[in-house]
């Protein structure tokens, strides 16, 4: 039996993930989570420790096992804390540095953010380089460059606007889905941005094929769709497929510091591990809008 350490294991990214790894038998999997939660995945091959990445006494006592893998998905959303983000992202990972036997770590995975390109002109490359003009952003590079530095297996991937069933409320296309479930007036911006949609099963699929790969190489990979899609496009599709709903484009003002197109080149993770995403972006976002309702 391989041990994984999935940390941030109950938030968006880590739910979608545990339920899909919890199927895989070869695997004891270990969930790190910041608080008690309810609806935690009930399996055998699954265990949840409660306990703050950021606080390294805590991650001390409770981090007493040797781990084969390790995904790290923990962090903090709020990208307006500087503290906190730092903390979560960058301290956090130093913390469990510390913690963990390095040295038998089969493979590291660690999971980025198109932010650490910053002011980068689009489209993204793996050899662009990285301009982070936000403490989100900061933060993940320097972690990332942690990552390059204490591991001798890693896998850093890069992530765009992923989307899908367990995300929070407080997320652009939960909003948009509850706005128009309610059919209600909703402010938003002209809607001009150009972003990259990623639909959440795409990205778990990628994790399970690089748990699979013998013979992986180190990289930092770019993980998006690689098709720039303007945000009005998005919110224009959620009302035509709920049918209700009322964007007030215009209402919202673009934020000064707002990069206006982001997204990614993923020639490299397509040619180096055979991977590109399968879900079109009308099929996520419904199945999205099923979830939700």
């Amino acid at each position: 039996m391989q041990n994984i350490l999935v940390t941030g294991a109950s938030g968006f990214l880590g739910r979608n993930l545990m339920m899909k790894l919890s199927k895989n038998k070869k695997f004891t999997i270990y969930g790190l989570i910041h608080s008690s939660k309810k609806n935690l995945i009930k399996k055998k091959n699954i265990h949840y420790i409660k306990g703050d990445i950021s606080k390294l006494r805590e991650l001390k006592k409770i981090l007493n096992k040797n781990f084969n893998y390790i995904i790290n998905l923990a962090g903090n959303i709020n990208h307006r804390s500087k503290i906190e983000t730092y903390n979560s992202h960058y301290k956090g990972l130093q913390n469990l540095i510390k913690v963990i036997e390095v040295k038998k770590i089969k493979l590291f995975i660690q999971i980025g953010s198109s932010l650490e390109y910053g002011k980068t002109k689009a489209p993204h490359f793996e050899y662009s380089k990285c301009k982070p003009n936000s403490y989100y952003g900061k933060s993940k590079f320097l972690a990332s460059k942690l990552v390059q530095k204490k591991f001798k297996k890693f896998i850093i991937l890069r992530l765009y606007q992923v989307y899908g069933p367990h995300q929070k409320k407080n997320r652009l296309v939960p909003i948009i889905i509850d706005s128009c479930k309610k059919n209600i007036s909703f402010a938003c911006t002209d809607g001009s941005q150009l972003r990259d949609f990623l639909f959440v099963d795409d990205f778990v699929q990628l994790i399970l094929k690089i748990l699979k790969i013998k013979k992986l190489k180190n990289g930092v990979f770019n993980v998006g769709c690689g098709k720039p899609i303007s945000v009005r496009t998005v919110i224009n599709k959620i009302k035509f497929f709920i049918k209700k709903g009322k964007p007030l484009f215009g209402k919202i003002k673009m934020r000064k510091d707002e990069t206006l197109i982001s997204y990614p080149k993923i020639s490299k993770i397509n040619k180096a591990l055979k991977w590109k995403p399968k879900t079109t972006l009308e099929t996520g976002l419904k199945k999205t809008i099923s979830f939700y309702e």
